[in-house]
């Protein structure tokens, strides 16, 4: 049944908006109330982080089968399927009593989550047209900015004053609704695969499983003998993707077609996301971080200054389309990489003495300036892509995005570490977002490979979102 433009101009980027939230939320809230949970199941709270890497190793191993499904089953259905998933996975969590059933139920969740974002956002990339595209993509991005820096303020507040249960229970009614919703306003759309390639699937999935469980080895809280299981891993995780990328090579199905990398904007935007995000993806950990141990600032302090870049990135959202349209994503692109590693390295010159007004300043300032980072390298990595690449380029996306913030609390760790033998906590988080803006503004060299009329053909309509609606694609 063909959708109206109206229902799904206003329906489809909003249930994509609350289902990349919901995600994002989810993989942040927990944190907080780990403490509360374990007290109440009688554990130590260091055995809780298993609730945790349950799920991101979850999310990580069916990220690249999302495509294939979406593709194979249609998107309605498959999203719909992941959204009743993840509701249950939370239902089971509140209900769980014990640590063995709330891993478990976690998996349930991240067997949900793994699919809601990547097969909402290939729904938006075959449902708009590229040059309308860029609008409806700004608008989902801004609940993926909110939602980690809310996880842990809204999860304190429910430990505080109701229960660690309810932590899991508020998906429960936004999950049903989305559902609901979904089955009006989701369109459905299909392209021919060929049969499931198993062996491309175990390549991947083991490879991005010991990548993620190398870095939240690094990441956490390690033993001595951590960093050579990280080392095992990582060459673990090398010497299988390298295997799939021979075997993708050969197949003439494989699950992942790395014929993608042949659209030159997706494969610098997709090495830009990677480098971008080695540094910015250290932010949610490292910021709050530096509030409460560096210039001692209370949690809850710490935690409405969070707020700041959040309600920035709403505001970027209003004049970023524009931006690109008058400088193109090249330079665009440039100006934010390199202005965001240098507010990171603004941060040094914070000290317990500095009024609040300046760090307000600041996280604004790196709020404003990430949320059009996000969405320029995001729809230009996305925007060229041919109809028949587009499930394949969007899960390498979402994988590269899901290991981000891995990736960003390992090297933060390791980098503290490093600078852990200076004369204060203070001076070692000075030097670690020094070391970490200079990452970021690394990702320069790699934006500087695009064409200054890159992604033009992304920014010729100045008009809202316009999707299609051509029955040979929706049915």
């Amino acid at each position: 049944m063909a959708l109206s433009a109206k229902e799904m101009l206003t329906g489809l980027p909003m249930i994509t908006a609350a289902s990349f939230f919901m995600q994002m939320l989810d993989s942040t809230i927990l944190n907080t109330a780990l403490p509360t949970i374990a007290q109440d199941m009688h554990r130590s709270p260091f055995s809780m982080q298993l609730a945790v890497i349950g799920y991101t190793l979850t999310v990580a191993l069916l990220i690249p089968l999302s495509g294939w499904l979406a593709d194979r089953f249609g998107t309605r259905r498959t999203f719909l399927s992941a959204v009743a998933i993840f509701v249950l996975g939370s239902l089971l969590c509140a209900l769980s009593t014990s640590l063995p059933q709330l891993v478990a139920s976690r998996v349930i969740q991240g067997i949900g989550g793994a699919m809601m974002v990547p097969i909402s956002r290939l729904t938006l990339m075959r449902a708009y047209k590229r040059e309308d595209f860029v609008h409806v993509f700004n608008f989902i991005t801004i609940p993926g900015l909110i939602g980690p820096i809310m996880g842990p303020i809204l999860g304190g507040w429910i430990v505080t004053c109701a229960s660690w249960h309810w932590i899991f229970l508020i998906n429960v009614p936004l999950g049903i609704l989305g559902v609901l919703y979904g089955f009006k306003v989701f369109p459905d759309f299909r392209l021919a695969r060929g049969p499931f390639d198993v062996k491309g699937f175990l390549l991947i999935g083991i490879g991005v499983l010991a990548m993620t469980a190398g870095l939240e080895l690094t990441g956490g809280k390690a033993k001595a003998s951590a960093p050579w299981a990280a080392a095992a891993l990582a060459a673990a995780s090398f010497l299988c993707i390298s295997t799939y990328v021979r075997h993708a090579r050969q197949s003439t199905s494989p699950l992942i077609n790395l014929n993608v990398f042949k659209t030159r904007t997706f494969s610098v935007g997709i090495a830009g996301n990677v480098v971008a995000r080695l540094g910015i993806g250290s932010i949610p950990f490292l910021v709050p971080l530096f509030l409460q141990t560096g210039l001692g600032y209370p949690a809850d302090i710490a935690g409405l200054l969070m707020l700041t870049p959040a309600m920035a990135s709403i505001i970027t959202k209003t004049v970023v389309l524009r931006v690109l349209g008058r400088f193109g994503y090249r330079r665009t692109l440039l100006f934010l990489t390199l202005s965001i590693g240098g507010v990171f390295m603004l941060t040094a010159l914070q000290q317990p003495e500095t009024s609040m007004l300046p760090i307000i300043a600041q996280l604004f300032i790196q709020g404003l300036l990430m949320s059009g980072q996000f969405t320029a390298m995001n729809t230009i990595t996305l925007g060229a892509l041919p109809a028949e690449m587009a499930s394949d380029g969007n899960s390498l996306l979402s994988v590269s995005q899901n290991l981000s913030l891995s990736f960003g609390i390992a090297i933060s760790t390791a980098l503290l570490r490093l600078f852990s033998g200076m004369s204060s906590p203070l001076q070692a988080l000075h030097a670690t977002f020094i070391a970490v803006g200079v990452m970021t503004a690394a990702a320069a060299l790699v934006f500087m490979l695009l064409r200054p009329d890159d992604g033009a053909h992304l920014l010729g309509s100045s008009r809202a979102g316009k999707p299609r609606t051509d029955k040979k694609e929706n049915e």
